[in-house]
């Protein structure tokens, strides 16, 4: 995880999230954890398979509770579709959404960061998934 001693620049905290993303797309979980405050990513992996190529297919499942690996967990190729869309700030700088396109269309599912002191230096936390 990188830190910083000061709180960094808009363009390093979207650097950070760019390569967590694209770790993400290549299907390198566990060296994406290690990029950001906030692991593990199984939520953010169902979600964006629920707002892009899943879209309907799990529509009915309430659970909330980890369940046996399904079809999005057991071939992630459908995460090479992703692509980030923009990134959009909130006025105080400390945090940011990122929306995210499948096939060149922009989902419904956007991933929150958030820059945050810690004991260790400046880090990007998150993501939280925003619908």
């Amino acid at each position: 995880m990188e830190t910083w001693t000061e709180q960094p620049e808009e363009t390093e905290a979207e650097a950070v999230v760019r390569h967590y993303f694209g770790l993400l797309r290549a299907g390198r979980i566990p060296e994406a954890e290690q990029l950001v405050d906030h692991p593990p990513v199984r939520h953010v992996l169902k979600a964006l398979w629920t707002g892009s190529a899943g879209a309907g297919t799990e529509a009915d499942e309430a659970s909330c509770c980890p369940a046996p690996a399904t079809e999005w967990e057991r071939d992630l190729s459908w995460l090479r579709e992703l692509d980030i869309a923009s990134f959009h700030w909130g006025h105080t700088g400390s945090h940011f959404y990122v929306e995210i396109a499948y096939r060149a269309k922009i989902i419904a599912v956007s991933l929150g960061f958030w820059v945050k002191p810690t004991d260790a230096g400046w880090v990007v936390s998150g993501p939280s998934t925003l619908w």
